[in-house]
């Protein structure tokens, strides 16, 4: 794969991730379990979210591979919710790469009325 297509994906994958966190919801139970780790009737309490709400939530997270879960070894019923530490410095260095100054560089000369007059004049056309 070479790095355009491999960035396109990347790229669309990151997308996909802040459509889901575009959800008020979702980025606050996001929040919530940054602080540690919840399980569902807790996160409900905190936010007053309905349960039902919830873990919808906290499923579209866990797909997304934004949270992790853990059963209770004393009873399975029980699901204890954390963050995926490795995917959210995958998202800190991507927006970190993505949102970094140097990145930006002057617009180049390739079409509009500039171009032409500087074409007519004979003028040099780059930067």
């Amino acid at each position: 794969m070479n790095n355009n297509s491999e960035q396109s994906a990347k790229i669309n994958d990151i997308a996909g991730i802040l459509k889901i966190l575009s959800e008020p919801n979702r980025l606050r139970i996001l929040e919530k379990i940054m602080e540690g780790i919840h399980c569902n009737c807790d996160l409900g309490s905190a936010l007053q979210i309905a349960p039902n709400l919830i873990s919808h939530h906290l499923s579209v997270l866990r797909t997304a591979g934004l949270i992790e879960t853990e059963r209770d070894p004393m009873d399975a019923r029980w699901i204890y919710y954390s963050i995926n530490p490795k995917k959210m410095e995958e998202l800190r260095v991507f927006f970190k790469d993505f949102f970094n100054s140097d990145r930006i560089m002057p617009r180049r000369m390739t079409c509009g009325p500039s171009l032409v007059q500087k074409q007519s004049t004979g003028l040099p056309t780059s930067n």
